[in-house]
């Protein structure tokens, strides 16, 4: 099998699985109760969950450039910027191409020559560190919350915190020696970056007129956050919406509000990743500093 035919195969059935858990989603909802949902949000609250979002992924592409950085790659924070918004162009409307990060990388190692293995790895956990953190966020969530779902896990999600951070600092330190310098950076980094998307989403509660169980939507929205990772559909349509609609079974949330949360987030990420497409056919140069 070619590279390329087996490349048109993931995508087929990237889109096969996305549409097939959209489709399953709406044998549960009805879809007229989501529409209905959006149609109520409130334009402003839109916006500033938009400028939000936008901010966490200025944040994003500094912490990115924190691990370039780290290996020799000098690349400018303004031309970082346009090369990961062009990567999250190619992530979400190429998807049969090169992939977002493999193109970040790819450039990387064409400029800066530090070698595959470590563009791999600063990669590799510029993404491990986001989930670190979408992680903790959603263990300190899980104990705020009043739900009685939450009770009897209590003690085991207080552990898991420090645990969590605890095994990701020795993967740094037996796996990633060279990046070990700026672990506690990036991870302040991805704080900020998880931070600022818990505001959007808050500002998306707002605008669909919400006014209850936040802890307990703002969860769901980091657990999807993780499930989307995997790389099974595209752009994560499908595995965030199922999500969101059994999450909001088990934690007693209203379904079709939680699918229009799914949806509109989703909407903001592709607004926001269209801009790439003026870097794909101007791709950047990039200019480093000292």
């Amino acid at each position: 099998m070619t590279e390329k035919l087996r490349k048109k195969l993931i995508t087929a059935l990237k889109i096969i699985v996305s549409a097939v858990l959209i489709y399953f989603i709406f044998t549960k909802i009805e879809l007229k109760d989501v529409v209905q949902t959006l149609k109520k949000s409130e334009p402003l609250y839109l916006f500033l969950a938009l400028l939000f979002f936008v901010l966490s992924k200025i944040i994003s592409a500094f912490r990115t450039n924190l691990y370039f950085h780290q290996m020799g790659a000098k690349v400018s924070q303004l031309s970082n910027l346009k090369l990961y918004l062009l990567g999250m162009f190619y992530n979400l409307f190429l998807p049969g191409g090169i992939g977002g990060d493999a193109y970040k990388g790819y450039v990387i190692q064409k400029v800066y020559q530090p070698g595959t293995k470590k563009v791999v790895s600063s990669l590799l956990l510029d993404r491990l560190s986001g989930m670190l953190l979408l992680f903790i966020y959603a263990c300190v969530l899980a104990l705020l919350s009043k739900n009685e779902f939450f009770q009897s896990f209590f003690w085991l999600i207080v552990a898991a915190i420090p645990l969590s951070v605890v095994a990701f600092w020795f993967v740094n330190k037996i796996f990633f020696t060279s990046t070990l310098p700026v672990f506690w950076k990036s991870v302040s980094f991805s704080a900020l970056v998880q931070l600022a998307q818990l505001v959007c989403v808050l500002f998306v509660l707002k605008s669909l007129s919400v006014d209850m169980d936040f802890i307990e939507y703002l969860f769901v929205f980091l657990v999807s956050s993780i499930v989307s990772v995997i790389p099974l559909t595209i752009g994560g349509i499908g595995s965030r919406e199922i999500t969101f609609l059994y999450g909001a079974k088990w934690l007693g949330l209203d379904e079709s509000t939680s699918i229009g949360i799914s949806f509109t987030f989703f909407l903001i990420t592709a607004l926001t990743s269209l801009f790439g497409v003026i870097y794909h056919f101007k791709k950047p140069q990039l200019e480093s500093v000292d």
